[in-house]
């Protein structure tokens, strides 16, 4: 040990010694009131230069007072202590300081404008999941409908295969996605029963299915409804009742039935089940036809069956083209496509008809995004085009259809899609569903479209003879009379001439061609008329 270490540890002890034995002063009261915050701090040695210890106690710079012990904190100033036969020995300690905190710094303000907005992921409003979903609960209920090779490949030079939806039970494909929203009803749903109001293809998949599902079904048709369609409702098993003189007047009542009584009140929309139940066509017709390269398919009404249909497809193969067809008179989707945005009212003046199942409902919001997003190409057909397709169905797929169902075969007779030429393209029959009137109608029509039955007028005179002279001609042309009159009794300036109007019937555009001419050089007057 040093020197100067045994010099203050020797001065240590002396003043311990000296305050343990030394008498306690007493206390004044000026000391007892005297807040400790004012007294100073304990300082070792003298309180000024050159004073000394021994004058007596010392506590903070005042004699004969008591001091203070010292902080036992302290002590480490002084190092550590051991007596070994009267020998002192000091450590040297080393001062270990407390753990140091360190806080973390303030999250910094960023303005609006620099947060960078993350897209979040787009919502599939139809997945192919679901659809595969509707595939597996409907197939009890569902008959799987071919899809044969059509006699008309030859004659316009592609593959065309034809998926007959119209052969379902109702003659229509919206069985399918009708059949899956009643299954996806509550149970209390279908104990309380639905309620339809409009007479379409929808409504009679309602009342069909919802019996064969053991659900009430009740049908509210007006007054208008031709009673041939009010007994298929009926042969159904649905409730059905007329009320009121317009569709606007049942659909109103049908409404306030179902508020009072619990019913449900269906019609046709664009709900996630009712457009995965159209869209196991698109999984069906992948399957029976092998290295298949388009699809055409008919905007039926809603346009649920296009979108359905195009998402089932592009899942599968995004290479094959879906090609949608709607109606001239009435392109709902088109001019949707062009302004960006689903058109609600739509100025067009259609067949009602003929297109009945197309006017009565808008393009809804879903669908028309799964369209833009799915849909290759969408082109118009004229009503003219339409009817010459169903009379093509008649005489070579010995099949009626009606104008919706027989618009994917319409697009490819008036050669708008020339880029299928050579390929192998599937065809959608949607639907047959079509009074036996109208259908007569529609191909008397169509032969007149066709060109294959003509009307025409010419001038003969009273000679006998010159009436069977014309009979003879036609006869020797190979042509079928369907309807003559003779008109002696004409205008004024023709007294002595009789007018003769006929209706012929020939095989082909061919035979007409030859007829026309041949009777135009014989018959120098003749006037051919529009039916």
């Amino acid at each position: 040990m040093n020197f100067a270490a045994q010099f203050f540890y020797s001065r240590y002890l002396s003043e311990r010694l000296e305050r343990l034995y030394s008498p306690r002063p007493a206390i004044k009261d000026s000391e007892e009131n005297d807040p400790f915050w004012q007294r100073e701090e304990l300082r070792l040695g003298p309180s000024h230069p050159g004073a000394s210890h021994k004058c007596g106690p010392v506590s903070n710079g005042s004699a004969c007072r008591r001091l203070t012990l010292i902080e036992p904190e302290r002590l480490k100033d002084f190092g550590e202590e051991e007596l070994f036969n009267g020998d002192v020995k000091v450590f040297d300690t080393k001062e270990v300081g407390a753990p140091e905190f360190f806080l973390q710094e303030p999250p910094k303000t960023r303005r609006v404008s620099e947060f960078r907005i993350v897209p979040r992921p787009p919502i599939h409003y139809l997945r192919f999941e679901d659809i595969s979903a509707a595939a597996f609960k409907i197939q009890s209920g569902i008959q799987k409908t071919p899809c044969t090779y059509s006699r008309l490949s030859k004659q316009y030079g592609m593959e065309i295969y034809l998926k007959k939806e119209h052969l379902h039970y109702t003659g229509s494909v919206k069985e399918r996605g009708v059949l899956y929203l009643l299954t996806s009803l509550s149970q209390e749903q279908q104990r309380k029963g639905v309620i339809v109001a409009t007479d379409c293809n929808f409504s009679m998949a309602v009342a069909h299915h919802a019996v064969e599902l053991k659900i009430p079904v009740f049908v509210i048709m007006p007054s208008c409804c031709s009673s041939a369609r009010l007994r298929i409702y009926r042969d159904y098993g649905a409730m059905v009742i007329s009320y009121g003189s317009m569709g606007h007047d049942s659909r109103n009542h049908a409404r306030h039935l179902a508020k009072e009584n619990g019913y449900l009140y269906m019609e046709e929309d664009e709900s996630a089940a009712y457009l995965a139940g159209l869209g196991t066509v698109g999984m069906e017709i992948y399957e029976q036809v092998p290295k298949l390269d388009a699809v055409v398919v008919p905007a039926a009404g809603q346009y649920g069956l296009l979108a359905g249909t195009a998402a089932a497809i592009k899942h599968l193969n995004s290479q094959i083209l879906v090609i949608g067809i709607e109606p001239e008179g009435f392109p709902l989707l088109l001019q949707s496509l062009k302004t960006d945005s689903p058109v609600k009212d739509m100025h067009s003046s259609p067949n009602k008809k003929l297109y009945r199942d197309l006017v009565e409902h808008s393009l809804g919001d879903n669908t028309f995004h799964l369209a833009k997003k799915l849909v290759n190409k969408v082109i118009t057909v004229s009503e003219e085009d339409s009817l010459v397709a169903m009379l093509r169905f008649q005489e070579f797929e010995r099949s009626t259809v009606d104008t919706e169902g027989a618009m994917g075969l319409a697009a490819i007779l008036a050669g708008q899609l020339p880029e299928l030429k050579g390929k192998k393209v599937a065809v959608v029959v949607s639907s047959a569903n079509m009074e036996l009137e109208l259908v007569r109608q529609c191909v008397d029509r169509a032969l007149v479209l066709d060109e294959r039955v003509s009307k025409f007028s010419v001038q003969l005179g009273e000679w006998p003879g010159d009436m069977a002279k014309l009979l003879d001609v036609l006869s020797r042309a190979d042509v079928r009379l369907l309807d003559v009159c003779h008109r002696r009794h004409g205008d004024k300036s023709d007294l002595f001439n009789a007018k003769v109007e006929c209706v012929v019937e020939t095989r082909d555009k061919t035979q007409s061609a030859q007829l026309r001419k041949m009777l135009t050089e014989r018959y120098p007057s003749i006037c051919w008329l529009d039916r």
